[in-house]
């Protein structure tokens, strides 16, 4: 009896005495105790009652513990649904009782606060501390360190991935052992890994980027991972060293060139650098290449996808595009009113087909319905157009789309040529309420370190390089953008905090 996703990522590994996990503090996890760990908490969740297919929601600190939970909820059979760990009751109440999850984990720390919410959802409640220790590590120590892998066949759910919800509630995507499984095996071998890598990994295990992309090809692959709680640039560059590949957010690469100690000594023995989640400046692009002789591989995902497209690892890594479709996922750019594909250079929206494209949204089958169309594409949101090689751009969100006086204004365009103008350091350029056209532009910016941006001077700037329709009506400066945990703008807070710019006064 097969289950696909462990067959691969997991059971490889079995009585390997190699290290799977360097940890900060210098000791190392081989892949075979990081398998007994997962097989005792496999039975451990036996035991509390689950069956395959009921769901486990995790909000615990990262850990290598809290990572062999996903290992554990593979064999199991159970739907692994990680949540980030600065969410609030309230909202993990949201996430819990909309899984209908049968058991959550949190931090010891979390327990009082968390009770009711486990109670009011028929939960279990148990704890997971970063230190391995807690109440289920407890129940763990008891179960034996064997377990026989539950049968799955590849459509089954492996797990739920909440979106951010800027736009109402969070919706659950249903990912299968055929999605993650896929996605992980394209990746080794588009991205050329092996056995011999060693990711620096300082992602967060909650979120698609650092779990079913940097785990699950280090899985695939064979390799390791020096695995940090969380980004921390001493720690960065004192083990990078011992790394070959790195995968981070934008904001990773800009704090690493902001201090000195990175130099290109530091990085000549990388093999890679990869980043996503959110858009790399294209300033950021070329100091890097300066700094260390690498180019930034950048690549494009979502929670519904996991990886759609990557620049090349080899040939020409265009900086401010997302590069091509991944082998075996097509990507077209739609006319948003007809669904009909357009041209090269002309600017729709993104759709997505493939073995990585989710399932659909857990009870949700109107929005599913909206998002997936029949014949497997699904609408992403994004727009974008291909360049004539074939590069994709990601322009914005299609919600983020501004429409003054009845034209179309796409906000990257604004963008660009904002963060070229003198003392800004990166812009965010939003669609606020207009008496007279309906929407006017708003340009936010931020200044470079110890700059001060003339706003006057900028916006003259403009007049020679934009219709006067895209050109920002007003321009801001403000300390630093609004940021969700992995580096995206979250211009909702931005749409709201300067919704009454172009009010009428009193």
């Amino acid at each position: 009896m097969a289950n696909p996703l462990f067959d691969r990522l997991f059971a490889p590994h079995q009585n390997r005495q190699s290290p799977f996990l360097h940890l900060a503090d210098g000791t190392t996890v081989t892949h075979d105790a990081f398998l007994r760990t997962s097989a005792r908490f496999a039975n451990t969740l036996t035991a509390l009652g689950l069956a395959p297919g009921d769901r486990v929601a995790v909000q615990v600190a990262k850990s290598p513990e809290a990572l062999a939970v996903y290992a554990a909820c593979v064999r199991a059979g159970v739907v692994f649904l990680p949540l980030n760990t600065a969410y609030t009751p309230a909202e993990v109440s949201y996430f819990v009782e909309n899984s209908g999850a049968r058991l959550l984990l949190c931090d010891g720390g979390a327990r009082d606060a968390l009770q009711p919410v486990a109670d009011a959802a028929g939960a279990i409640l148990h704890s997971l501390d970063a230190d391995g220790g807690g109440s289920f590590a407890q129940l763990a120590a008891d179960q034996g360190d064997s377990h026989k892998p539950v049968a799955r066949e590849a459509d089954d759910l492996a797990a739920f991935l909440y979106t951010s919800g800027t736009t109402g509630r969070s919706k659950g995507a249903m990912l299968t052992q055929q999605n993650l499984l896929s996605n992980a095996e394209v990746l080794v071998d588009y991205w050329r890994f092996t056995d011999r890598d060693v990711l620096l990994h300082a992602l967060p295990i909650f979120h698609t980027h650092g779990l079913f992309v940097a785990t699950n090809v280090i899985l695939a692959s064979g390799g390791s991972m020096i695995f940090l709680p969380k980004f921390d640039l001493d720690e960065m560059l004192r083990l990078m060293p011992r790394a070959t590949a790195m995968m981070g957010v934008p904001t990773f690469y800009t704090r690493l060139l902001d201090d000195a100690r990175f130099t290109g000594d530091l990085a000549r023995h990388m093999r890679l650098f990869v980043s996503g989640s959110a858009p790399l400046l294209a300033e950021t692009h070329e100091r890097f290449e300066q700094r260390t002789g690498h180019r930034i591989l950048e690549r494009y995902g979502m929670t519904e996808t996991n990886m759609n497209t990557s620049n090349p690892y080899e040939g020409e890594r265009r900086a401010g595009t997302v590069g091509f479709a991944l082998p075996g996922t097509e990507v077209i750019v739609t006319d948003p009113a007809t669904g009909n594909p357009l041209p090269q250079g002309e600017i729709g929206q993104i759709e997505v087909r493939g073995p990585n494209v989710f399932k659909g949204y857990w009870q949700m089958p109107e929005k599913t319905a909206e998002e997936l169309r029949e014949n497997g594409f699904f609408i992403t949101g994004d727009l974008g157009q291909f360049d004539e090689k074939g590069y994709l751009s990601i322009v914005g969100r299609n919600k983020d789309l501004i429409i003054s006086g009845g034209y179309n204004i796409y906000p990257k365009e604004i963008e660009l040529i904002l963060d070229e103008q003198p003392g800004v350091l990166e812009s965010a350029v939003i669609g606020v309420p207009h008496p007279d056209f309906g929407e006017s532009v708003v340009g936010v910016l931020v200044a470079e370190p110890g700059a001060t941006p003339d706003t006057d001077a900028i916006a003259g700037a403009l007049g020679g390089e934009l219709a006067r329709f895209k050109q920002p009506r007003r321009l801001v400066v403000v300390d630093e953008l609004p940021r969700n945990t992995m580096g995206k703008v979250q211009k909702n807070l931005l749409r709201d905090r300067f919704a009454d710019s172009f009010a009428p006064a009193n």
